[in-house]
């Protein structure tokens, strides 16, 4: 009698909690009113211009620096990710993941279509209700690298069903780029959506103009976005991407933002990327934040963006960087196993004691598309001496081959700015 008794103590304490649960997880009405010239979104009955980054990383960051949203790829770890970001006041536009035909997935597959559309219609109803939640976003760039249109009326039926469970949040998905071909589609296959959401880089501050001129009038956000990316810049000669310093990035972070995001009336906001740190292509093209931790000056100028206001102590600027006295873009390179000089200039804006750490990376060979998960170049140990207020001795690898060299220049107050050449080791240069 004890065990049935105290069993059915466990069951009843499971339901209120339960109870409770689903009490305090009231959800807040999000809509899109459509106003003259524009569109708004609407949250619990006021306007909302969302202010957000990609990634769940440093979240009591992006409170303090202005920010308002985060943005997921998939459902990992929601609940504790939603209840999170309801307690610092930050939103989430959730994303929902739909496995893409780069990946293997068969379009032309009306069962496995029909087993995605179910699985998803569980994790809708899981949550739902949470208050930070802000928008759903239906997989993440379908397009790139398909070739079948059928994706367009999965995400279609995705959409209707996310409306039938949650009448609550708008729905959207994201688009690698902008062409005219997929605007058609989304516009005849996928009505059910409610805006669209594009994720570019360089083209950023064309984004208002070409929407237009692919026929898009409707509401929309800018889920992804950042620096030059790795496919759009300059190269070397044996095909090494350039990447810009963290200057450089700062710059057009703030030029691109501000031509397109800040002033076309029919973007809802948008999502930085990456607010956190990976590898892609290198460990520091693409996240606003080192390995360690360090604050760029990307940061900087979204905290800028977002309030109106620079931080008080703001992070590293690093220029004039070269290699054996040439810049990056010059197709630099050295002998096998010889001493070559590394210089730069930076500047603290506060006028901190600046210090630098330098590592050499072998170029990487795991190389993605959309994002996917790349592995880091082990680092080559002690090949970096003489280190002084601006610049260090290189002392080449033996071995020939394709190689970066990373400068981090830090203030001592979690401030950072990054900057790397490639070069390329060859015997017997002319």
């Amino acid at each position: 009698m004890n065990r049935l008794y105290n069993l059915l103590l466990l069951i009843s304490l499971f339901i209120v909690t339960e109870m409770n649960a689903q009490k305090t997880n009231l959800p807040i009405p999000v809509k899109i009113v459509a106003q003259q010239n524009g569109y708004t979104l609407v949250r619990e009955g006021k306007p909302y211009f969302i202010k957000g980054a990609g990634g769940t990383s440093y979240t009591d960051k992006l409170v303090k620096y202005g920010g308002n949203s985060i943005r997921t790829w998939d459902t990992r770890n929601a609940m504790t990710l939603l209840n999170n970001a309801d307690k610092l006041g930050l939103t989430v536009t959730m994303g929902l993941y739909v496995t893409t035909e780069r990946h293997g997935f068969n379009y032309d597959d009306t069962i496995a279509v029909k087993r995605q559309l179910e699985k998803l219609r569980i994790e809708v109803n899981k949550y739902k209700n949470y208050p930070a939640l802000l928008i759903w976003g239906i997989g993440n760039e379908l397009n790139l690298e398909y070739t079948n249109p059928k994706v367009w009326d999965a995400v279609n039926d995705i959409a209707k069903m996310i409306h039938e469970e949650d009448p609550n949040h708008p729905v959207t998905t994201m688009l690698a780029g902008l062409n005219k071909k997929e605007i058609a589609y989304i516009k005849t296959r996928c009505t059910a959506l409610d805006l669209i959401s594009v994720q570019v880089y360089g083209k950023l501050a064309s984004v208002p103009e070409e929407l237009h001129a692919n026929g898009w009038e409707g509401p929309y956000m800018v889920t992804e976005w950042g620096p030059t990316g790795h496919w759009e810049g300059g190269e070397t000669a044996w095909k090494a991407s350039l990447e810009e310093t963290s200057s450089q990035k700062a710059a057009v972070y703030q030029s691109r933002y501000e031509a397109s995001i800040k002033m076309d009336k029919h973007c809802l906001g948008s999502y930085v990327f990456l607010w956190g740190q990976k590898q892609e292509r290198t460990p520091t093209w693409y996240g606003l934040f080192t390995e360690k931790g360090e604050e760029s000056e990307v940061v900087d100028v979204m905290q800028y963006l977002w309030n109106g206001v620079w931080p008080a102590i703001r992070a590293p600027h690093i220029d004039a960087v070269l290699l054996d006295n040439k810049k990056a873009a010059e197709n630099i390179y050295l002998q096998p196993g010889e001493a070559y000089k590394v210089s730069f200039v930076a500047i603290d804006p506060n006028k901190h004691p600046l210090t630098s750490r330098w590592e050499l990376l072998p170029e990487s060979t795991d190389l993605k598309n959309g994002g996917d998960r790349e592995s880091r170049p082990p680092a080559i140990p002690s090949s970096i001496t003489a280190i002084t207020a601006s610049g260090a001795v290189l002392h080449s690898p033996v071995k020939e081959g394709p190689y970066r060299i990373f400068i981090y220049i830090t203030n001592g107050l979690n401030k950072v700015a990054t900057a790397n050449i490639p070069f390329f080791v060859k015997k017997n240069i002319k």
